[in-house]
């Protein structure tokens, strides 16, 4: 329980991060809001990323298999665009920047990961 815990909590802030770097880095990302905002914003993501996400690789397993995983990119670029659709705060504006966000939102939760799965190791 305390290892899905933690999980969840690095991946709030993983994603608060991964939203703040996407906001300054890439064209088409806005961001109008505080620091509950950015909190509630990657809360929502993460619930997405828990919940609607497996459901969704489910769903679509035949073509990640197809594109030798690439697919991935498609699901999370629909929970991004699923969080802009829910966010008023966030707008995500053309292909491109959702594109560049997922990347940004996926190596930030990659390398967090690592890091904690690094941590862990005792």
């Amino acid at each position: 329980m305390m290892k899905l815990l933690g999980e969840i909590i690095m991946h709030l802030v993983g994603n608060a991060i991964a939203i703040l770097i996407a906001r300054e880095f890439v064209d088409g990302v806005s961001f109008v809001g505080d620091l509950i905002g950015i909190v509630t914003a990657a809360g929502v993501l993460t619930v997405i990323q828990f919940i609607v996400r497996p459901i969704l690789k489910l769903f679509f397993g035949p073509l990640i298999l197809l594109s030798f995983g690439l697919f991935i990119l498609v699901i999370n670029a629909l929970t991004l665009y699923f969080l802009d659709f829910l966010s008023p705060e966030l707008t995500i504006q053309g292909y491109w920047s959702l594109l560049l966000t997922t990347l940004i939102v996926s190596l930030v939760n990659l390398a967090l990961g690592k890091a904690g799965r690094w941590a862990g190791r005792e």
